[in-house]
């Protein structure tokens, strides 16, 4: 493994960051390691970022078995992103989105980093597994496990999608695309100002004008906007208009307004398994009576959505939920 780096060092350990290749830098391939792109300087663990490499958070996160994650977007010298109001944010070919996953109750412990790409053919997903040393993270296109400490959880069985199931949730149409960079999961505090003046994003209108999700962990912000934010994160990457489970004729972007789309009174496709035995997506009122909860806060295989992604519940999740509906009139 990386015998191309080494093959005229007889120390590699020693050389490994000094002998990567200059164009290397630029991101825009597939390696081996996580440490030959150079998206941080110093002990790779720490994160700190190279130039180029920028930080950023989101309102609402996709719920991973209670990991913390820690993100970066790496820019090309001299590009820009392009500011979308309603999707995913244009980025430059050579552009890459960096996610962390991580423990803090197992010693901050870095599980895996996923990198997503954007080359002149399109967007494509890598992911790369952290050693126990925590000196480096390795491609593993077949993914794997590892066992993790999550606090009060105690030991879980960590699970680490391969390529194929990237695209399950990242496939838009008939193209691989990112989730999170949207104009309403950016807009959090003054993240998006500070990039223009950064000159790092172009076509950014005036904040009143930016669409903002609701933090669903805020519990002092109305429930229907929390509950609508939950499911856009964990929910509508593949239930949406082109998304892989548009089929299901259920459409949960938390702009979506038709309550057929979001599930209310809806009979589902295709019953079975997956239904519960339940008749309607959603029974306003009865949480216990719609399909929609029954299968978050199943960990069933063949039940359970998200299907990809996770391995519990999330409690906090699935009792937002639970109130929504019960609170419908």
């Amino acid at each position: 493994m990386l015998l191309w780096i080494w093959a005229c060092t007889p120390e590699p350990k020693e050389v490994v960051l000094e002998e990567v290749p200059a164009e290397r830098e630029t991101a825009a391939g597939e390696h081996d390691k996580l440490s030959s792109y150079r998206f941080f300087t110093g002990t790779l663990k720490e994160l700190n970022p190279s130039k180029g490499v920028i930080s950023y958070d989101i309102n609402a996160p996709l719920f991973s078995d209670y990991a913390s994650k820690k993100r970066f977007i790496f820019l090309p010298e001299g590009k820009k992103m392009k500011y979308s109001p309603e999707d995913v944010f244009d980025f430059p070919e050579g552009a890459v989105l960096i996610k962390n996953f991580y423990y803090p109750q197992d010693a901050g412990r870095i599980i895996e980093t996923r990198l997503l790409i954007k080359e002149t053919s399109g967007w494509k997903a890598l992911p790369y597994i952290w050693n126990d040393e925590q000196t480096d993270a390795f491609l593993e296109p077949g993914g794997g496990e590892k066992t993790v400490n999550a606090g009060a959880l105690g030991n879980i069985r960590y699970l680490i999608p391969n390529q194929t199931q990237c695209k399950n949730c990242h496939t838009r149409g008939d193209r691989m695309m990112p989730v999170g960079p949207t104009a309403r999961q950016l807009n959090k505090k003054n993240q998006l100002e500070d990039w223009k003046a950064q000159n790092l994003i172009e076509g950014l209108p005036a904040n009143h004008q930016i669409p903002k999700l609701t933090a669903y962990d805020d519990e002092s912000a109305d429930v229907d906007l929390r509950a609508r934010s939950w499911l856009e994160a964990n929910c509508a990457h593949c239930h949406r208009s082109d998304g892989p489970a548009k089929t299901s004729g259920l459409h949960l972007l938390a702009s979506v307004t038709d309550p057929m789309k979001l599930g209310i009174g809806k009979a589902p496709v295709a019953a079975g398994k997956g239904s519960g035995g339940k008749k309607y997506d959603i029974v306003p009122g009865f949480p216990e009576e719609s399909i929609l909860y029954f299968r978050i806060v199943s960990n069933d295989p063949g039940i359970m959505m998200p299907e990809l992604g996770r391995s519990i519940v999330h409690e906090e999740g699935a009792r937002l939920i639970s109130k929504w509906i019960r609170e419908m009139k």
